[in-house]
């Protein structure tokens, strides 16, 4: 008896079929493996529809493989070092209100339980358990067996080894280098630990060194050939400035800069003493010296320097410089006196020291009246900006009135002048961030020039070329994608790689410091696979350096390991077999944010480490959600948690609509109402397969076909084919696009047609088709069609391509019989007719032949309109066709050079005899117009009282309405 849909019920007994059954806790035998992982999610809150999305595609490439044949290993693990954890945990401990609220209504936690959360361990205890409740509310495949946190004392082991052997490789190294430095937690920062500015990177500027009266006042530039230029400074008369006493190399100097700016130098290399606060207004006028050039500039008042960006002082060059031309412009007229400033502005000549061949003398100047820029506020001023940047970096060469730097590219200068001002003194490096960066604890971060810190020598160039060489032999998918990670490899420069606070494992060869939390997860894929043992109850005091050395890398042998350890030959010999079964990676899955850092990094580790056997072998790539058209944060909101839309929809649901919201590498939108959508489609997918059931259809594939039966046993297996190669592909929507939506519909017309003897074949093939995207519902269905209790349809064969079933004459049978209907329709439509008869021409022969001779002409690569003009006209039957033919190949030949491949294919074999196939079908087409239908050919059609036979084509009839 066919029930409701019950969403809960079915996922709540499917899933506690697989945990007694343990059918997702694979052994080593002797199937081809396929060891899937996806980034474990780090649990400073409830898992939310963006874990949703890539764990949930992790878990449908897991099941489509493991349906194939494979033994599939997809495991999971909770990610906790770092800071962010000691932050919420500090931030609820201080009730504070938006971590109160953001965490009660959105992570829905109760309150009771999150004013105990004060600790980070029980945030760790808390979230672990809720983490990984919403994984198995979701239906995920993972062995659990081999769970552990970052934490964990047997992790912490492992990670010891890891980095003493990084060490020992001389890929760790001490120094002094920029990095991200949060001031409160005085810790370096990586992108989990970033609240605001996680896509800002650390920029190398210029400082160069205007003086007066034996001060300098420092101007912070990416472009310092333009120093060539500049004809004023400008300075914001209304912040507080500070003097301060700067000492770097021996060199001592007394310098002028924001409070802001005096604030970022003393995180620097230099020594920095703060002597007094100077107005901004007594900054203005002054005559400064350029220490280049040596011509005396003005300062100017500008209020739209900002004390945040550099030093707070800024140079002009107005010749190259939209911006500055616009404000140079805007004070002209102004009165200044207030400053001292009583010279005539219109006197300062523009310097022009760049050539580009687009430009004349002063690019900013034409690229201001070219995009008709009204003043520094117009929003075009950034759109010139670029222009003239873009135009003189990529085509300009420097001028005679630079000296002897005159024709190097600017493309070139940076580095050579930059040397150039550092060895004579007057210009320093200075870093600052793309963007304001805010650490998880509020604090405005700066860039910390950390001496004696622990680097991860990313610069190395045989460390990159070994990532190169990985990244070439490995799949990813996207394809695209691999470029961007051979430019992210060129990019990436020396990275800390510890830290003074958070949760995580001492650095072992320096105990002062923690290893940070992206340091520790690299290779932990190979954790997964010795943690089903070590949670057996071994000590970690057994875990010795030499056990890993013998499991990982083969070194040393089981016995010596046994005696360095104290366990039997036999566990580590299970050990070693397990590790040398699974690994490496087959596949690794994840967003697309993390292709710059965690992705990378696993790829730097594992070449570091490991033979090349053993190195991953493909990566995949996807986009992020956001919820209602807004960004996602676990720590502001707004947020959709994993278990609430299980809670609301159920998980086949929620798995349908995010897997078919969007594609691979596109960015998804999670919206109620696409949900809402989702979940009708679900439900008619079950209560069409229970009306089959309840119907007591039985297989019949054996039996005799009728020509629908055939259509429906080739329309599947097209799909079977398309829904496997979109899954090797990892196009989650195109494959349900095709295994669920355009499936459906075929199955409904062919029950439109009177079709029903393959009705169980067919769901039964359906339903494997679908279970990586529905696993709950498809076990549901597959019991009710008569399978045993132990028989799970995840572990059925899935359907794979048949070419036997395919019949093209069938489908282009079927496509006739469909778009004639369609026609008919569109007829009745725009002539708002009622038929009370509909006349059928089916085509000539002469165009039949005509249609088979241009297949066979571009079949042979040989199809023009004069050749087969000609061909037909050689033959007496069509001469008198004459004046037609000529008109019929014009249409006739561009039609048949636009058929795709698979189209062309289908066509060049086809044997359809038109005329029988719509005359078995009049039934159906009567009983779906209302009227009579009669059928002619229109090389003699009794009754055409309008020559619509005229019109008649291949595949296509012509039709006419009484």
């Amino acid at each position: 008896m066919e029930q409701d849909y019950d969403p809960h019920g079915i996922e709540n007994k499917w899933q506690s079929r697989w945990n007694e059954s343990r059918i997702f806790e694979p052994e080593p035998d002797e199937r081809e493996k396929f060891f899937i992982t996806i980034p474990y999610p780090y649990l400073n809150g409830n898992l939310h529809a963006g874990h949703t999305r890539t764990f949930t595609i992790g878990d449908v490439i897991a099941r489509h493989r493991r349906m194939l044949g494979y033994n599939v290993l997809y495991p999971m693990g909770f990610h906790v070092t770092g800071t962010p954890i000691v932050g919420l945990a500090e931030q609820i401990e201080n009730k504070d209100p938006q971590t109160m609220d953001v965490y009660s209504r959105l992570h829905g936690i109760p309150e009771d339980i999150l004013e105990t959360l004060t600790k980070p361990e029980r945030i760790v205890d808390y979230f672990s358990v809720e983490a990984e409740k919403a994984m198995r509310a979701i239906g995920y495949s993972i062995d659990w067996r081999r769970k552990f946190t970052t934490t964990d004392p047997t992790y912490k082991r492992f990670i010891e080894w890891q980095f003493n052997l990084l060490h020992e490789k001389g890929l760790i190294v001490k120094g002094a280098h920029p990095v991200k430095w949060c001031p409160n937690d005085n810790n370096p920062v990586e992108d989990h630990d970033i609240l605001h500015g996680e896509e800002a990177t650390i920029v190398d500027f210029t400082l160069v060194k205007f003086t007066y009266e034996g001060m300098v006042l420092p101007c912070a530039t990416l472009r310092p050939e333009t120093i060539f230029g500049v004809t004023n400074l400008w300075i914001n008369p209304d912040i507080e400035h500070a003097k301060i006493k700067v000492s770097k190399d021996g060199r001592e100097e007394i310098w002028i800069v924001s409070q802001e700016a005096h604030r970022k130098l003393t995180f620097t290399d230099r020594e920095v003493e703060f002597i007094e606060n100077v107005p901004g207004k007594e900054l203005v006028g002054l005559k400064v010296q350029n220490p280049l050039s040596g011509n005396e500039v003005i300062t100017l008042p500008a209020s739209f320097v900002k004390p945040g960006n550099g030093s707070g002082i800024v140079m002009s060059v107005p010749a190259h410089a939209p911006y500055d031309y616009l404000a140079l412009k805007d004070l002209y007229d102004k009165d200044l006196s207030e400053y001292g400033i009583t010279e005539d502005l219109k006197e300062i000549k523009l310097i022009s020291l760049i050539q580009a061949k687009e430009f004349g003398e002063y690019p900013a100047v034409e690229a201001v009246e070219q995009l008709g820029v009204k003043d520094q506020n117009d929003p075009k001023a950034e759109e010139a900006t670029k222009m003239v940047y873009r135009r003189e970096f990529h085509g300009g060469v420097l001028k005679e009135n630079t000296g002897k730097y005159a024709g190097v590219a600017v493309s070139k200068i940076k580095d050579i002048l930059t040397r150039d001002l550092l060895d004579e003194g007057i210009g320093e490096v200075f870093y600052e961030f793309s963007e304001p960066v805010v650490c998880r604890c509020g604090t405005k971060c700066v860039v910390n020039m950390v001496k004696g810190q622990w680097f991860l020598n990313y610069s190395d160039p045989q460390w990159k070329a070994k990532v190169y060489k990985c990244i070439e032999n490995m799949d990813i998918i996207p394809e695209e994608i691999r470029v961007e990670f051979n430019n992210k490899v060129d990019w990436l420069k020396d990275k800390a790689c510890a830290r003074k606070k958070g949760l995580g494992t001492k650095l072992p060869f320096d105990t002062n410091w923690l290893i940070e939390s992206l340091g520790d997860s690299t290779i932990y894929m190979s954790y997964y696979i010795m943690n089903k043992f070590f949670a057996q109850g071994v000590d970690v005091d057994q875990l010795k350096p030499s056990l890993f050395d013998y499991v990982l890398l083969g070194k040393g042998s089981v016995q010596q390991t046994a005696i360095d350890t104290g366990l039997s030959e036999q566990f580590i010999a299970n050990i070693k077999s397990d590790f040398d079964y699974w690994y490496p990676v087959d596949l690794r899955s994840s967003g697309k944010d993390l292709v710059p850092n965690h992705l990378l990094f696993f790829l730097f580790h594992h070449v570091a480490i490991f033979d090349e056997d053993k190195w991953p072998r493909s990566l995949a790539v996807n986009g992020f959600v956001s919820l209602e058209g807004q960004k996602m944060s676990k720590s502001k909101g707004p947020i959709l948690t994993l278990m609430e839309a299980v809670g609301d929809y159920g998980a086949d649901i929620s798995r349908m609509y995010i897997l078919s919201s969007a594609e691979q590498t596109q960015d998804a939108d999670w919206r109620n109402v696409g949900v809402e959508s989702a979940k009708k489609q679900v439900e008619r997918f079950y209560k069409l397969a229970m009306e089959i059931i309840d119907s007591g259809a039985t297989s019949g594939i054996d039996g005799e076909l009728k020509l629908i039966d055939r259509w429906m046993l080739s329309r599947l297996q097209q799909c079977v084919r398309e829904t496997n190669n979109d899954m090797t592909s990892i196009r989650t929507r195109s494959a349900l696009q095709n295994a669920f939506f355009l499936l459906y519909n075929d199955v409904k017309w062919y029950q439109r047609r009177g079709g029903s003897a393959l009705l169980y074949d067919v769901l039964d093939v359906w339903v494997r088709l679908m279970v990586p995207f529905t696993p709950h519902i498809c076990e549901e269905i597959w019991s009710a069609m008569g399978h045993g209790e132990g028989d799970f349809v995840s572990q059925a064969a899935y359907p794979i391509f048949c070419p036997r079933f395919v019949d093209n004459d069938a489908e282009l049978a079927e496509e006739l019989m469909c778009s004639t209907l369609s026609d008919i329709e569109e007829i009745i439509k725009v002539t708002k007719i009622t038929p009370k008869m509909v006349a059928l021409y089916t085509a000539p022969e002469w165009k039949i032949k005509a249609f088979k001779m241009a297949l066979e002409m571009k079949n042979e690569e040989d199809l023009n309109p004069g050749k087969l003009i000609k061909t037909l006209m050689a033959d007496p039957e069509n001469r008198k066709h004459g004046k037609e033919i000529p008109k019929y190949v014009q249409k006739l030949v561009p039609d048949m050079c636009s058929v795709k491949t698979e189209r062309f294919e289908m066509l060049l074999g086809m044997s359809l005899d038109e005329m029988t196939i719509l005359k078995e079908n009049i039934g159906c087409l009567e009983n779906e117009i209302g009227c009579s239908i009669q059928v002619y050919s229109a090389d003699e059609p009794e009754y055409d009282p309008e020559s619509k036979s005229r019109f008649a084509a291949p595949l296509r009839p012509a039709i006419y309405l009484e």
